[in-house]
């Protein structure tokens, strides 16, 4: 997959895409990521990627030129997203629709945000982590890269973890996880963990998916068509685990 970015500070997204997961999926060329700094496409010896909004107001906005200019140079993959607070939400749907993609490409605002007719006239669309206000966009940027990066075939050592894990395909919370030792300070793990009956396991994970995904996020039941009668049993057999 190649994953273009549009920014001014490129090396904020070179340097957490080089660790970890992403990382391993470069050196691996699972994924081809490319950055370009808007600045190289100015046309002035200040190297000015913005400027005062007409009518007034705080804040600079980033002008259209260097943006255009940068991305026709490049003719990256499409679609292109400009990553701001008015686009559609990003969540685990998007990120698997993106991970379908050869690639695509995203575009860091900064500032007040850009000009508009950047969204008019050249982006494919735009997408939102949030509702929350970032500095520009290149947080944003690393997020989206690496919830779809993961679930390229061969990022992950274990081709499960994205079947399994919360917004998987139980579309609930993932259940709350425990390793050794199976004491702690008195706090002990379940016992059905540690019954060695995998049945048993699968119904307390389950459960406890359940309790997790009622307490904090409902709406995700209630998207799944709501609780069926083995879910209610299994709710009744095991009890919550304790949260704050």
């Amino acid at each position: 997959m190649r994953i273009d970015v549009f920014t001014i500070f490129p090396g904020l997204v070179d340097s957490f895409c080089a660790e970890s997961l992403l990382g391993k999926a470069r050196a691996n060329a699972l994924l081809e990521l490319r950055t370009h700094d808007l600045r190289e496409h100015t046309a002035d010896v200040h190297r000015t990627v913005d400027d005062a909004p007409f009518g007034g107001g705080a804040g600079m906005v980033m002008k259209p030129e260097p943006i255009f200019a940068s991305v026709e140079a490049v003719d990256p993959p499409r679609p292109l997203y400009l990553l701001g607070p008015g686009g559609r939400r990003f969540d685990q749907t998007m990120a698997h629709e993106l991970a379908s993609l050869t690639g695509f490409s995203l575009l860091c605002g900064r500032y007040e945000g850009v000009d508009h007719r950047v969204r008019e006239h050249l982006v494919d669309g735009e997408l939102s982590i949030g509702d929350v206000v970032l500095s520009g966009g290149e947080v944003a940027a690393c997020l989206v890269i690496e919830a779809v990066v993961r679930l390229l075939p061969g990022a992950m050592g274990n081709e499960a973890s994205p079947i399994a894990e919360s917004f998987g395909d139980s579309g609930l919370l993932e259940e709350p996880h425990f390793t050794r030792p199976a004491d702690f300070r008195g706090w002990t793990v379940p016992e059905p963990l540690r019954s060695g009956d995998h049945a048993r396991i699968d119904r307390w994970r389950r459960a406890q998916a359940l309790h997790r995904t009622l307490r904090y996020r409902p709406d995700l039941v209630e998207a799944a068509g709501g609780l069926s009668e083995l879910d209610h049993r299994l709710l009744e057999e095991f009890p919550s685990v304790t949260y704050p």
